[in-house]
This record gives structure tokens, C-alpha cells and sequence, in this order.
């Protein structure tokens, strides 16, 4: 998951610990495997424990999913959010946006300082803060191209889009989970988790039809120096569209800071 692996390249920049509450059904081992696989190294990865402080959370929707799942996380995890969530530098999104207040009022949340990609949402709240990969911990890919492009298809959405704008159908992989009910069998497909999935294509063509905060993909290829085909509507305004512009820059962590200055001080 794109918020797991920007939690956990934040926490290493900032040699904090990355606390994770497994989600229903997947096992501590899980995230580790999806990290060491990702990462030069698997540092400071804690599970369901608690460290008294302020909680980075990287995006909105980590504290408004487990309270609409609250029902299947057990007592102890959530009584342990309610602490995690007491003082928080929250990255702003504009998903859940009658659930998230609940969301704050159910875990007790004292103070929340905003950060904000002001680019992407433009009638966000918070300090500007662009969310970028921290590409000096990443495992280089090792180049074995299979299929020159390379498509979103994980949800049915996604796999609609890239259908209507396949570019080369036999040289052409969706990648996809397993056994999904929506797959045509007559296209290419490749089954997340993906080993070296950076290594196996040339060129990431860009489909997703909706909202997209910050798509980690673009900035991957062309970290590379990989080509990245932009073929969806023009006039979306979203991550997608600010990302596929951008240049490659190393994250910024400075807001960050200034946010935990504001939560120690009682601004929030």
C-alpha cells in the first residue's frame, strides 16, 4: 500500500519509529516482507505498541478506515490508536469528509496540525507539504523487461481505463490481483505483490479516470528515467496531473518539523 511504504520512508528519514496496527487479515510478517523486498533495510518496524509523542500519519483516511472497520480491529488495537491518535501531524486529503470528524471524536483526538499539498488540493488546509519518495532507501530494480507497457488494473476501475487506452495489446501487461472477477483473459496480466516490478517494463501508461492524490508509480519510472505515457483526460486536476510534471526531488521534511513545533506548543 502506497501510505505503508510513505510511512515508512518518512520514519527513516526522520529516525522515528514506524508503529503499525496490522490490519484485519494480514499477519506482522506481511509488512515486513513488503519492506524488505521495497528497502535497503527494515528498521524500527513496531507492532501494536505504543510510544507517547506526536503520530505522523501520512494521510487521512489511517484514522478514518480503522474506526469504519473498528468492528473487526480487536479492543486492545483500539484502545492503542486512542493513544497513537492523541497528538497527530496529518496529512490532508479530502476523502471520508464526514467520517474523518468522526473518526477524530471516536479515537479522542486533542490536537491535529494539517499538512497540505496545496498543488493537488486547492481548497486544502495546512502547510504545504509535497509527499515524495524516499528514493536514497530503495532496493534498484534489476532490469528484465518482459512487456514494454505496463497498466494500472487493480480495482475495476482502473482495469476499464487502461482496456479503453491500450496503446499495444500483445506487448502490453495489467497488473492486477489474483483471481479478480472483472479480468479478461485475453490480456496480459501480472499478479500483485509484484517482485521487481520496475525491472520488467519500459514505459508506465497513466490510465486512472478519477481522483488520484499521489501517484507513486509516475514518480518511480521516471526516477528511473523510464517513459511515462500521460493517456487520461486533460482537464482532471489531481495528483496524477501535478506529479506527471514534476521533477524528482528529494523529500522535504521541514514542514514536518514545523508541524511538530505547532503540536508541542499547543498550536492545533
Amino acid at each position: 500500500d502506497g501510505l505503508l511504504h510513505y510511512s515508512y520512508e518518512y520514519a527513516s528519514l526522520l529516525d522515528a519509529n514506524l508503529i503499525i496496527i496490522p490490519h484485519p487479515g494480514f499477519t506482522e510478517q506481511d509488512y515486513l516482507d513488503n519492506i524488505n523486498k521495497k528497502y535497503i533495510h527494515c528498521n524500527n518496524v513496531i507492532f501494536n505498541d505504543y510510544e507517547d509523542g506526536v503520530t505522523l500519519v501520512m494521510g487521512r483516511s489511517m484514522i478514518t478506515l480503522p474506526y469504519l472497520m473498528r468492528d473487526e480491529y480487536s479492543h486492545d488495537q483500539l484502545f492503542l490508536m486512542m493513544d497513537l491518535f492523541k497528538q497527530c501531524i496529518v496529512v490532508y486529503s479530502e476523502n471520508h469528509p464526514t467520517d474523518y470528524p468522526k473518526a477524530l471524536e471516536f479515537f479522542g483526538v486533542q490536537y491535529t496540525v494539517d499538512l497540505c499539498d496545496h498543488e493537488v488540493y486547492c481548497n486544502g488546509i495546512g502547510r504545504h507539504f509535497e509527499k515524495t519518495i524516499n528514493f536514497s532507501i530503495y532496493k534498484k530494480p534489476v532490469e528484465d523487461v518482459q512487456y514494454k507497457y505496463l497498466y494500472m488494473g487493480t480495482n475495476n476501475k482502473y482495469y476499464a481505463s487502461a482496456l479503453r487506452n491500450m496503446i499495444d495489446k500483445d506487448n502490453s501487461v495489467i497488473l492486477v490481483y489474483p483471481n479478480a472477477p472483472y479480468l479478461d483473459a485475453s490480456y496480459n496480466h501480472i499478479y500483485a505483490p509484484v517482485d521487481n516490478l520496475l525491472g520488467l517494463c519500459d514505459t508506465y501508461v497513466y490510465t486512472k479516470d478519477y481522483f488520484d492524490p499521489a501517484p507513486r508509480l509516475i514518480q518511480e519510472f521516471k526516477w528511473l528515467g523510464k517513459e511515462v505515457i500521460y493517456k487520461r483526460d486533460v482537464d482532471l486536476m489531481d495528483g496524477g496531473h501535478i506529479y506527471y510534471k514534476r521533477k524528482i526531488i528529494e523529500p522535504d521534511v521541514q514542514p514536518i518539523l514545523e508541524a511538530y513545533n505547532d503540536i508541542i506548543h499547543g498550536v492545533g
